[in-house]
């Protein structure tokens, strides 16, 4: 069986059916979760750490992209 994209867009999750839109709800949840902790943690001398600040900002983008994409379908990636 070959796989089909559907709107132009390869689905993320396959098998999620009519659980799409609660999985994308919750990978919101916690990308975002993610996101702002990396972003903003801060150590007791009010330095940042470098890698949570690159994860953070990675959790982010992909926060973003199925913010944008899958959930508001304003625009279309790739």
């Amino acid at each position: 069986m070959q796989r089909k994209p559907f709107n132009g867009v390869w689905p993320m999750f396959e098998f999620a059916g009519e659980w799409e839109k609660p999985i994308n709800y919750i990978f919101l949840i916690v990308t975002g979760f993610i996101a702002v902790h990396g972003i903003r943690y801060r150590d007791e001398e009010g330095k940042t750490d470098f890698v949570r600040l690159l994860f953070g900002c990675i959790a982010a983008t992909f926060f973003f992209l199925v913010l944008f994409q899958d959930v508001l379908g304003l625009v279309k990636f790739g």
